[in-house]
């Protein structure tokens, strides 16, 4: 299914919004990686079709040892909450986003388990899993994020309705 069309998606409005978008939107909310093979990213796949107040995107965990993805639904709210945990983040504060919802959540923790910052992944809606992924983020990496957020927020959000 390229594109994430489905038989009787309307074809020519996924075609404009292509088109609309120009050939790279902003797909990368969030992207924690170290040297040593571990990543934590948070992926906007596109509007959803179910929902027009919403885009559908993907957690995805990679190590040496474990990998998956799990799916996520994002409207602002999430958005705008993700910024709040930012500025906990830089205020030097661990944070959950998305702990109190249906769905995943994502814990940073910024002197984790190892003595180093982690962050967790918990799916108990859906797999129960919980991924704990010890990693060390680059010194400006919530300053990269504010900046991933900003564009998420200006490209997606006009584009959202409800």
């Amino acid at each position: 299914m390229k594109d994430g069309l489905r038989s009787g998606d309307d074809r020519s409005v996924l075609a404009g919004e292509r088109a609309v978008m120009g050939d790279s939107p902003p797909r990368e909310l969030i992207s924690l990686a170290d040297d040593e093979g571990n990543s934590v990213s948070v992926n906007v796949l596109g509007r959803s079709p179910r929902w027009t107040a919403g885009l559908d995107a993907e957690i995805v965990v990679k190590t040496p040892f474990v990998s998956g993805r799990v799916d996520l639904a994002l409207y602002v709210a999430r958005l705008e909450s993700w910024a709040e945990a930012l500025d906990q983040l830089d205020a030097g504060d661990d944070v959950a986003w998305m702990e109190m919802s249906s769905g995943p959540s994502i814990f940073v923790q910024l002197t984790g388990e190892h003595d180093c910052p982690e962050v967790v992944v918990e799916d108990e809606s859906g797999s129960m899993v919980t991924v704990r992924v010890p990693l060390v983020p680059p010194d400006d990496w919530i300053a990269d994020h504010r900046r991933r957020l900003r564009q998420v927020m200006d490209h997606w959000v006009p584009m959202l309705s409800g």
